[in-house]
């Protein structure tokens, strides 16, 4: 069955970098759009950045652009967000998903930015 597990999250001060890491399986990984959203609490889900499925068009959220990048590698069917200069209000549960004919989700990971 499909299935995408996060992995990278956790605490840092603000400045800080983190690389979130979505390792997936039971599809054609190479043939699915990915994404990464975020839900602060009290908040709606929000996409933070999406890849092409061979790697060659990225979009981003204004508020992370020049900071976050997202990136894949297609032989370990892996999605990766590299995250720096980090700031309390990247404070979410980080998500992966991704879109092949239906959107897949994974569980979520904890990013807390603070000092």
């Amino acid at each position: 069955q499909v299935q995408l597990v996060e992995s990278g999250g956790g605490l840092v001060q603000p400045g800080g970098s983190l690389r979130l890491s979505c390792a997936a399986s039971g599809f054609p990984f190479s043939n699915a759009v990915m994404s990464w959203y975020r839900q602060a609490p009290g908040k709606e889900r929000e996409l933070v950045a999406r890849i092409s499925s061979a790697g060659g068009s990225t979009i981003y959220l204004e508020s992370v652009k020049g900071r976050f990048t997202i990136s894949r590698d297609n032989a370990k069917n892996t999605v990766y967000l590299q995250m720096n200069s980090l700031k309390p209000e990247d404070t979410a549960v980080y998500y992966c998903k991704a879109l092949l004919f239906r959107e897949y989700w994974g569980q979520g990971t904890q990013v807390t930015v603070s000092s």
